[in-house]
Protein backbone atom coordinates (compact mmCIF):
# COMPACT_ATOMS: atom_id res chain seq x y z
CA UNK A 1 0.00 0.00 0.00
CA UNK A 2 1.15 3.44 -1.26
CA UNK A 3 2.38 6.00 1.87
CA UNK A 4 -0.49 8.06 1.08
CA UNK A 5 -2.86 5.40 0.84
CA UNK A 6 -1.95 4.06 4.47
CA UNK A 7 -2.22 8.04 5.46
CA UNK A 8 -5.78 8.38 3.98
CA UNK A 9 -6.74 5.20 6.09
CA UNK A 10 -5.01 6.20 8.86
CA UNK A 11 -6.79 9.39 9.05
CA UNK A 12 -10.28 7.67 8.33
CA UNK A 13 -9.73 5.56 11.45
CA UNK A 14 -8.40 7.68 13.75
CA UNK A 15 -10.57 11.19 12.97
CA UNK A 16 -14.02 9.89 14.44
CA UNK A 17 -12.47 9.33 17.91
CA UNK A 18 -10.39 12.87 17.76
CA UNK A 19 -14.08 14.51 16.50
CA UNK A 20 -15.47 13.26 19.79
CA UNK A 21 -12.94 14.01 22.13
CA UNK A 22 -12.19 17.42 21.00
CA UNK A 23 -8.68 16.69 19.56
CA UNK A 24 -7.45 17.67 15.77
CA UNK A 25 -5.32 15.46 13.80
CA UNK A 26 -2.67 17.96 12.83
CA UNK A 27 -0.46 15.26 10.51
CA UNK A 28 0.21 11.70 10.08
CA UNK A 29 3.58 10.54 8.65
CA UNK A 30 4.93 7.00 7.64
CA UNK A 31 8.51 6.68 6.90
CA UNK A 32 11.33 4.75 6.99
CA UNK A 33 14.46 5.50 9.30
CA UNK A 34 17.25 3.18 8.90
CA UNK A 35 15.84 -1.02 8.95
CA UNK A 36 12.20 0.33 11.21
CA UNK A 37 9.04 1.89 9.68
CA UNK A 38 7.36 4.71 11.83
CA UNK A 39 3.56 5.69 11.67
CA UNK A 40 3.78 9.27 13.55
CA UNK A 41 0.60 10.82 14.38
CA UNK A 42 0.30 14.23 15.54
CA UNK A 43 -2.65 15.31 17.51
CA UNK A 44 -3.45 19.00 19.21
CA UNK A 45 -6.20 20.09 20.95
CA UNK A 46 -7.08 24.18 21.85
CA UNK A 47 -5.17 24.66 24.89
CA UNK A 48 -2.60 22.06 24.05
CA UNK A 49 -2.20 17.90 24.61
CA UNK A 50 -0.88 15.72 27.36
CA UNK A 51 0.68 12.72 27.36
CA UNK A 52 -2.38 11.07 29.19
CA UNK A 53 -4.55 11.91 26.05
CA UNK A 54 -1.80 10.84 23.32
CA UNK A 55 -1.57 7.53 25.49
CA UNK A 56 -5.39 7.11 25.04
CA UNK A 57 -5.18 8.36 21.35
CA UNK A 58 -2.50 5.79 20.88
CA UNK A 59 -4.40 2.57 22.65
CA UNK A 60 -7.71 3.23 20.05
CA UNK A 61 -5.57 3.50 16.95
CA UNK A 62 -3.79 0.59 17.96
CA UNK A 63 -6.34 -1.43 18.24
CA UNK A 64 -8.35 -0.14 14.94
CA UNK A 65 -4.88 -0.83 12.93
CA UNK A 66 -4.82 -4.50 14.52
CA UNK A 67 -8.64 -5.01 13.49
CA UNK A 68 -8.23 -3.49 10.09
CA UNK A 69 -4.51 -4.67 9.67
CA UNK A 70 -3.75 -1.72 6.78
CA UNK A 71 0.00 -1.51 7.21
CA UNK A 72 1.72 -4.48 5.77
CA UNK A 73 5.28 -3.55 7.25
CA UNK A 74 6.23 -3.87 10.93
CA UNK A 75 5.96 -0.35 12.43
CA UNK A 76 6.24 1.84 14.83
CA UNK A 77 3.17 3.78 16.29
CA UNK A 78 3.85 7.12 18.01
CA UNK A 79 1.27 9.55 18.84
CA UNK A 80 2.66 12.96 19.92
CA UNK A 81 1.87 16.98 19.59
CA UNK A 82 3.04 18.64 17.28
CA UNK A 83 5.64 20.58 19.01
CA UNK A 84 5.41 24.80 19.83
CA UNK A 85 6.82 24.85 16.20
CA UNK A 86 3.44 23.43 14.60
CA UNK A 87 3.28 22.42 11.15
CA UNK A 88 0.97 25.02 9.02
CA UNK A 89 -0.75 21.86 6.67
CA UNK A 90 -4.15 23.31 5.94
CA UNK A 91 -5.52 26.35 4.72
CA UNK A 92 -7.47 26.56 8.25
CA UNK A 93 -4.20 26.20 9.98
CA UNK A 94 -2.61 28.83 8.28
CA UNK A 95 -5.94 31.28 9.11
CA UNK A 96 -5.91 30.25 12.78
CA UNK A 97 -2.08 31.21 12.92
CA UNK A 98 -2.75 34.87 11.99
CA UNK A 99 -1.37 37.50 14.51
CA UNK A 100 1.22 34.46 15.58
CA UNK A 101 5.13 34.18 14.85
CA UNK A 102 5.63 32.18 11.67
CA UNK A 103 8.51 30.63 9.04
CA UNK A 104 7.57 29.87 6.09
CA UNK A 105 9.40 28.73 2.50
CA UNK A 106 8.40 28.90 -0.77
CA UNK A 107 9.11 27.56 -3.96
CA UNK A 108 10.46 30.17 -5.66
CA UNK A 109 12.08 33.59 -4.88
CA UNK A 110 9.40 36.84 -3.84
CA UNK A 111 10.84 39.77 -2.99
CA UNK A 112 14.43 38.51 -3.48
CA UNK A 113 13.59 35.76 -0.72
CA UNK A 114 12.46 32.06 -0.36
CA UNK A 115 12.09 32.23 3.51
CA UNK A 116 10.46 34.84 5.34
CA UNK A 117 9.96 34.73 9.49
CA UNK A 118 7.93 36.97 11.28
CA UNK A 119 4.37 37.79 12.15
CA UNK A 120 1.31 36.35 9.77
CA UNK A 121 -0.71 40.05 9.86
CA UNK A 122 -3.35 38.26 7.12
CA UNK A 123 -4.38 35.12 5.26
CA UNK A 124 -7.56 35.29 2.79
CA UNK A 125 -7.07 31.80 0.92
CA UNK A 126 -5.27 33.20 -1.82
CA UNK A 127 -2.73 35.19 0.07
CA UNK A 128 -0.71 35.54 3.27
CA UNK A 129 0.49 38.95 4.52
CA UNK A 130 3.71 38.47 6.13
CA UNK A 131 5.54 41.50 8.24
CA UNK A 132 9.40 39.67 8.39
CA UNK A 133 11.72 42.45 9.79
CA UNK A 134 10.68 46.25 8.95
CA UNK A 135 9.17 44.67 5.67
CA UNK A 136 5.80 42.96 4.94
CA UNK A 137 5.46 40.66 1.95
CA UNK A 138 2.71 39.43 0.30
CA UNK A 139 3.09 36.01 -0.54
CA UNK A 140 0.73 33.68 -2.86
CA UNK A 141 -0.73 30.31 -1.43
CA UNK A 142 0.28 28.34 -3.84
CA UNK A 143 3.41 29.22 -3.69
CA UNK A 144 3.87 28.29 0.16
CA UNK A 145 6.55 25.15 0.32
CA UNK A 146 6.34 25.40 3.81
CA UNK A 147 4.79 26.64 6.75
CA UNK A 148 5.09 26.37 11.01
CA UNK A 149 5.08 28.49 13.63
CA UNK A 150 8.20 29.63 15.16
CA UNK A 151 9.30 30.70 18.69
CA UNK A 152 10.97 34.04 19.07
CA UNK A 153 13.74 33.99 21.48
Amino acid sequence: MSTSKIKSVVEEMVAPFLDSNGFELVDIEYVKEGSHYFLRVFVDKEGGIDIDECGRISEYLSEQLDKNDPVSDNYFLEVSSPGAERPLKKPEDVRKAVGKHVYITTYEPIDGFKEFEGQLLAFDGEQLQVKAGKKEHTLPYAKVASARLAIVF
